[in-house]
């Protein structure tokens, strides 16, 4: 009997100590991360405060529910931005420095009012792109080259990222040449596609387990995303409403 209490004891304690690690770091995440969040602008131009508060907060919200991220990389995509302009951010949040900043197509059905997005869905066959919070997954080569696979966890938002394929690739109409001749980039049929010229850099840095924001200020998104309204996260707090 003493040996099986003792042995109940020693489950107990490292149980206990496991979670109060895992709250411990997303705690030192949150702290450390909204405290330098300054740091990140200044290394940007087009990343606004406000969307990169929100991004934190779904990151951390993803760590307490378990989330592994060992690489502390958070890439962030800004969807209410035009497609002229660099709105995909690679950031290192141990390091405090901002990685790439590209160009990053959205859907062909996802609308083109002055190079801007316009509406989004998760539905098979829509070729709209998708908002919320990804983690990705592994590499492989397929039709478009060099891509990534990435998990949308948002049910309702980006859940069917999977079976509707939805990857990160290099695209010969991302660049700033398609730019200078139309006024902005190209569309995809769903995917983030970048320009080739970085893709593979970008996808070597972000793939196995790191998390992605894409961002686009939809207020169903913004009013029930489980990331953004986090339970027990201190950082969830204020209005989560953000101007295009």
């Amino acid at each position: 009997m003493k040996k099986i209490l003792a042995s109940l004891f020693i489950t107990i304690l490292l149980v206990y100590s496991r979670v109060g690690v895992t709250q411990w770091w997303s705690s030192n995440i949150d702290l450390n991360v909204n405290k330098d969040i300054s740091t990140f602008v200044a290394e940007t131009k087009e990343l606004r405060p406000q969307v990169l508060q929100l991004a934190f907060k779904a990151y951390n919200c993803a760590l307490r529910k378990g989330i592994k991220d060992d690489k502390q990389i958070l890439t962030i995509i800004d969807y209410s931005l035009p497609s002229s302009v660099k709105r995909l951010w690679v950031l290192d949040l141990k390091n405090k420095a901002v990685l790439f900043n590209t160009l990053v197509a959205h859907g062909i059905m996802t609308g083109n009012k002055g190079g801007k997005a316009i509406h989004f869905s998760d539905q098979p066959h829509s070729l709209e792109s998708s908002i919320g919070l990804f983690v990705t997954e592994g590499t492989y080569r397929g039709h478009d080259g060099y891509s990534l696979k990435i998990r949308g966890l948002e049910k309702g938002f980006n859940d069917k990222a999977e079976q509707r394929h939805i990857i990160i690739h290099g695209a010969w109409y991302v660049s700033k040449n398609i730019i200078k001749r139309y006024g902005r980039i190209g569309r995809s049929w769903g995917c983030p596609a970048l320009d080739e010229q970085v893709a593979k850099p970008i996808i070597d840095t972000i793939k196995d387990n790191t998390i992605l924001f894409a961002y686009f200020p939809n207020p169903k998104w913004l009013a029930k995303s489980t990331f953004l309204h986090c339970p027990n996260l201190k950082s969830d707090r204020g209005n989560n409403k953000v101007q295009r």
